[in-house]
């Protein structure tokens, strides 16, 4: 969340990032809320401060009107005192709502219309025949079965569709915990409400997650969430920043605001696999550190052999929470598009706020909020499409890429000939 003191000093803009953002943003009911706040705080202090002298009279004096007024202001001080907690709980309610800042960098536009495309690697592959989209490629995809025991938007990978996810997350874990510094973590698959919170998912997201019932439990729509809050409440050391952390979990979202979206293939679902990178850094270096964990994501795209393109989100399109967010989108040449696998955000000391991730800049000084970082290193389910789509033959079958064909027993081609 954004500090009260910088909406106070300059609630413009504050403004301005939420109309340009298009998200609501109560700065008038704050600031008005904060005066009241503060001058019920002020009417309590000094109520107290009466009553401490009326006290101190009372016993020099004997006198019972003192201790009668002493009594009487210190009914006060508690009204006062009542009345301050309830307008802060209000006000610290409020503060959730109100989204990120954005840095300069960051492209003005109102939707996906308006991203810019920072640049594109490799070239999308040709074929001498019409590529197919991967869901009809004979791998292992089983819908209609999953709409059977789960409903829709879900999917049961069968055989060489689920051994190719599989390796895609362990040769995606081995790169970033081998080559690229991060330290792998196993989170919990359930959080509670102050962690949901700690990320920005709550309250304003509570409609795209799914809650336990009856238990202050919310499935975890991404790593991100239980890792970001795995140092909350503790003040780090600066000679152990960044931390690096990497975590493949299954992810677990209602998909609420995304109805009628990609509803064929394995493209959005409601469960689905992700292998996300996270960083807690000082606010010098996160800047640095956020075009570094792009940076490591793209190498997996690359390794693959896949085309894409990097976005640069513009104001409208990248979220509530986000300063800077950059998009990494795989060509998927069967579904002619291209395909995101990767969002890269840096939050500045918005979530750090919320979760109170803190590090002492030195001896003796006061601690500071971190800086955050996440990313998909990559999202498995929309890169299996990808990777399929990508190395289809003209039979159906599917050619291995060669980085994966160790963690896949050998195998140079998956899938069945198309009859």
């Amino acid at each position: 969340m954004l500090p009260l003191d910088l909406i106070r000093r300059d609630p413009d803009s504050v403004r301005r990032a939420a109309e340009l953002k298009g998200e609501p943003a109560p700065v008038d009911e704050i600031l008005d809320l904060d005066r009241r706040w503060r001058e019920a705080t002020t009417a309590a202090e000094s109520a107290r401060a009466q009553q401490k002298q009326l006290s101190k009279r009372f016993a020099e004096t004997r006198d019972q009107a003192d201790l009668e007024n002493a009594k009487q202001v210190g009914e006060e001080a508690k009204r006062e005192q009542a009345v301050a907690e309830e307008l802060r709980a209000r006000l610290d309610e409020l503060l959730l709502e109100v989204p990120n800042l954005f840095d300069e960098s960051v492209p003005v536009g109102e939707d996906e219309a308006d991203n810019v495309v920072l640049r594109e690697w490799g070239a999308k592959p040709s074929f001498d025949f019409a590529p197919r989209p991967h869901y009809e490629l004979g791998v292992g995809f089983d819908f209609e079965r999953a709409a059977k025991v789960s409903g829709s938007r879900f999917t049961f990978l069968v055989g060489p569709a689920a051994r190719l996810e599989r390796a895609l997350a362990q040769f995606m874990l081995d790169v970033h915990t081998g080559e690229h510094g991060y330290t792998e973590v196993a989170p919990p698959y359930l959080v509670n409400s102050a962690t949901m919170t700690g990320t920005a998912n709550l309250p304003k997201f509570a409609g795209d997650s799914f809650r336990i019932e009856g238990r202050d439990l919310w499935l975890v729509p991404t790593a991100e969430v239980p890792v970001t809050n795995l140092h909350r409440d503790e003040i780090l050391e600066p000679a152990d920043l960044p931390r690096r952390y990497v975590a493949f979990s299954p992810c677990f979202r209602s998909e609420a605001g995304a109805a009628g979206k990609d509803t064929r293939g394995y493209i959005r679902q409601h469960q689905f696999h992700k292998v996300e990178l996270v960083k807690l850094c000082t606010p010098e270096t996160s800047m640095q550190e956020f075009e570094a964990l792009t940076a490591d994501a793209e190498s997996i795209l690359q390794r693959l052999g896949l085309h894409y393109r990097v976005l640069s989100m513009c104001t409208g399109d990248m979220g509530f929470a986000q300063y800077k967010k950059y998009d990494l989108e795989a060509w998927a040449p069967g579904l002619g598009r291209f395909v995101e696998v990767s969002s890269c955000s840096l939050f500045n000391d918005f979530q750090a706020r919320r979760a109170n991730l803190r590090y002492r800049p030195a001896a003796g000084e006061p601690p500071r909020f971190l800086h955050t970082i996440n990313g998909s290193g990559l999202a498995t389910i929309r890169v299996v499409d990808a990777v399929l789509e990508t190395y289809q033959q003209s039979d159906g079958t599917v050619t291995v890429p060669e980085v994966l064909r160790s963690y896949m027993g050998g195998a140079e081609v998956i899938g069945s000939p198309a009859g």
